[in-house]
């Protein structure tokens, strides 16, 4: 029986923007809500995101985020954020897990934040093929299952693509609260057989979703949040805040 699963990823405190991609995944009648990281920071509203999250979504793996807000630091912007959690929310954030594998129309597919080596390690979508390939690796932190995924997606870089090489298959998901690619939120389908290690038909979808940008920034205006104007440059242009025009 074929299945629509949502996959979203880095929504980053951004209240309307994952507001706007639940009720698009809702108005789909889509029931299985699959989360790549980076619930916090940048956005004003890392707290309720979380709560959000973890009653929408049924897997959640980290992001780079979602670890090193759980630290200590020296950065008063990190502190800002910090502030807006409290002990339940970093329990919760430690605790997720690297990544997560699963059979669908009889592909082995993999789901992490950045990649199989680090929620640290960076792939972008013009990095060498050696590079690309890597996603594809079986580590420590991902379990050493010995099965190489027929497919891997991820977020972390906040673009939505899909490529296709050597029989793999590769994607991003985007992100749903700070797209750096167009200026409205991104996530992905996964259709198939769930769970099933027999093949049949698959799709993988990409859906944009258009958002208050206004009101996210009027959020994080209310709320004195730092770095204030490097969040609406990103909002508004969808270019990465370092990045000179």
């Amino acid at each position: 029986m074929l299945e629509r699963i949502a996959i979203i990823s880095d929504i980053h405190g951004n209240i309307p923007a994952l507001n706007a991609v639940l009720k698009d995944i809702g108005e789909k009648h889509i029931q299985r809500i699959i989360c790549l990281g980076d619930l916090v920071g940048k956005g004003p509203d890392s707290d309720l995101v979380i709560d959000i999250i973890k009653n929408e979504c049924e897997i959640v793996v980290k992001g780079n985020w979602d670890d090193f807000i759980t630290k200590e630091t020296e950065f008063e912007t990190l502190k800002w954020h910090q502030n807006r959690l409290n002990n339940d929310h970093f329990h919760y954030l430690e605790s997720l897990p690297f990544s997560f594998d699963f059979y669908m129309s009889g592909k082995f597919i993999r789901l992490y934040h950045a990649s199989p080596h680090s929620v640290y390690t960076r792939i972008q979508p013009w990095d060498s093929i050696e590079k690309r390939l890597s996603m594809f690796d079986d580590t420590e932190h991902t379990g050493f299952n010995k099965i190489s995924p027929d497919v891997v997606g991820y977020g972390d870089v906040h673009q939505a693509f899909i490529q296709h090489f050597q029989g793999k298959t590769l994607f991003n998901a985007g992100s749903v609260g700070n797209p750096l690619d167009l200026t409205q939120a991104s996530y992905t389908i996964l259709e198939g057989d769930y769970q099933s290690n027999k093949e049949s038909s698959m799709a993988i979808q990409f859906v944009r979703v258009p958002y208050d940008i206004e009101l996210a920034i009027q959020l994080a205006k209310n709320k004195e949040m730092p770095d204030l104007q490097p969040y609406i440059k990103e909002l508004t242009t969808a270019k990465y805040r370092g990045i000179k025009d």
